[in-house]
Parts: C-alpha cells; structure tokens; sequence
C-alpha cells in the first residue's frame, strides 16, 4: 500500500480522499469511502442545526469504525449559515478531522487545536496556502481550474498549481481537481503531494445517493461538459453543462447583471430536488468537475479506493522501472 503523510497522519490505508460535497457528503457514503480505506467528509451544510449534525455524525459512526471527517465551507450563501454551532457539534462528538474551504478558518482554528482536531484547508491559489497555514492549518488541499465548484479566479491548472504549492508550504499538500484515476494519483505523488481528492469520481459510485441519471450523465459526459458561472461576480463556480447553466452564462454576459438576475437559477434547492433528487439533469445547477472525462463506469466505493490504488502502484512501480531502464536515480 501507498504510504505519505496522509495516510499516517489519519490513520487511513490510501492516500484517497473525498471532501465535501453539497447535496453529496451524507453518511452513508463517507462511511463507505472510509470502509473502502480512504477518506470521506460528511458536509456540515445539509444540517439545519448542530443536533442535525451530531445525528449525521453518530449515523456515520454506526456504519463505520474507521476515521472521517465534516466539511465547513465558508462561502457567500443566500441564506445564514450556522458555522459557531456546527463547529460546537464537531467537536462535541469527537471528530478529530475538519476539511474548511473558502475563506480562510481563522475564527474556527483556536477551538479545534484546543480540542485536537486537526484542519485541512482547501485553497485555490499559492498566496492562500501560505497564510493558511501562517494561521495554523494542519493540511493544505489545493484546488486547480479543473475542479467542480469553486477553483477561484486564478485560473491556473493543478499541473502548476500543485508543485507550486508544495515548494511554498511545509505541511502535507493534498492535490484537487482533475483527480480520478490512478494516474492521477501516482502523478500527484511524483508532483510532491501526499494525496488527491476526488469529489465527482465517488459521485458515480453505487453508494452515492444522487439520482442514477445523475450518474449516467457524469460517465457519458466528456471534460467539455461543464461551464464556469458567476465569473462577472466574482465567485466562480464550475457546473455541468446543461440548459439553467447556459442560460446562466447568456445573461452573465452582460456585466452589470447582479445575483438578483440568477438567483432563481442558481438556487441550491433547485439543483438539489430537480436534479440530485428527481434525476432531471437539466432542471437545475449542479457541480461537476472536468475529471468526469476519466470516468467511464460506476463502481462501488471499494472498486473505486482499491482500482485506482493499484493503478497508482502499478504506475509508481512497473512504469517507472520501464522509463528507467530498471535503474535506480542517484540522489545529486
């Protein structure tokens, strides 16, 4: 098995995790991506309350016995976010690994190092990895352009972005965006990272609880097939193609549009029920990364851990031997 700083760090068998995902992250996934060995978050934001969130928490636990974390992400939303009670939750039920994005977790750091709970924080850009970390994160997760969701306004992919981050920091690097196979997995490694994570592989996986033509869709699109809205605004995000987003993306094209001129197509809750809950693919915004042009199948969770470990160690191994010559690199 492949070992880094990730998998001794969380006592985890591979160096695979799955953040965050909203409308995805519930526990009956992530206790199946912990079973298969790897590393899954519940997302705090599908609780209305930090007891919503200890019942998630304790639903996982009675499906799994082996480490996982909970997902704060500190975005923009239309609707108030509870983070001081979720916060309050993890650390009552004893999660002892939090995954934040967005902005930077100051105001969350100094209860969870008090309480033992190590941070990874997802980071689109250098400049903010380094004052993450400055602030005390344990691990930094850095997201490239390829990623679903928010890959920042940077615009840089993670074949730069990844190296870049790793000479810059002197924590463990998790690489995001783009990662979903055991390519990327042995790639990441030889670019200095000690993981990957991987959101839109584990979405076409048996034990996800999204639509099945949700599923389908993600096998049978190619990496063209997602758009990149709220660009105008600021707060990019990449979706998959469809019509609500190209829509999107006509009347952003006009500058002087606000959030007031979408809304009503972006909403959350539209893309939750219209598409993740009734199938309908193009009823409403929903996230998805380029790497969905490397998925081809849908697989459990344990097929997926274990297929992509083998690959990643078949690669790290019998192809390196081959590009050698068999010979071993003399340290300069």
């Amino acid at each position: 098995m492949i070992k880094t700083r990730i998998t001794e760090m969380f006592g985890v068998e591979t160096p695979i995790v799955m953040g965050g995902m909203t409308g995805v992250g519930y526990a009956p996934l992530v206790a199946a991506v912990a079973n298969a060995g790897a590393l899954g978050f519940i997302t705090a934001h599908h609780s209305q309350s930090a007891e919503e969130l200890e019942k998630e928490i304790q639903r996982c636990r009675d499906l799994t016995d082996k480490p996982f974390g909970v997902n704060l992400t500190l975005l923009p939303s239309l609707n108030p976010i509870p983070y001081d009670e979720y916060r309050r939750a993890i650390i009552e039920s004893g999660v002892k690994i939090v995954e934040t994005a967005g902005r930077n977790p100051t105001d969350h750091l100094p209860d969870f190092k008090a309480n033992g709970v190590r941070v990874i924080h997802k980071c689109t850009s250098v400049r903010h990895a380094v004052t993450a970390v400055r602030n005390g994160v344990d691990v930094v997760s850095i997201d490239g352009f390829e990623c679903a969701g928010h890959p920042g306004e940077d615009d840089v992919g993670l074949i730069v972005l990844l190296p870049a981050t790793v000479d810059a920091v002197d924590v463990p690097v998790i690489a995001s965006g783009g990662m979903a196979d055991g390519r990327s997995l042995a790639a990441a490694l030889m670019l200095g990272a000690d993981g990957v994570n991987m959101g839109t592989r584990f979405m076409a996986t048996q034990e996800c609880a999204i639509h099945e033509n949700v599923k389908k869709k993600i096998v049978e699109n190619t990496e063209r097939d997602t758009l990149l809205t709220n660009r105008t605004l600021r707060n990019t995000s990449r979706v998959a193609r469809n019509a609500v987003s190209e829509e999107v993306v006509r009347i952003q094209q006009d500058p002087t549009k606000t959030i007031e001129d979408v809304k009503h197509l972006v909403a959350g809750i539209r893309g939750r029920t219209n598409v993740m809950g009734k199938g309908d693919t193009d009823g409403g915004i929903w996230t998805v990364g380029q790497s969905q042009g490397l998925i081809h199948d849908i697989p459990t969770c344990a097929e997926v851990v274990r297929n992509i470990t083998r690959q990643a160690e078949e690669l790290l191994t019998v192809r390196a031997a081959q590009i050698t010559g068999g010979r071993q690199a003399v340290p300069a």
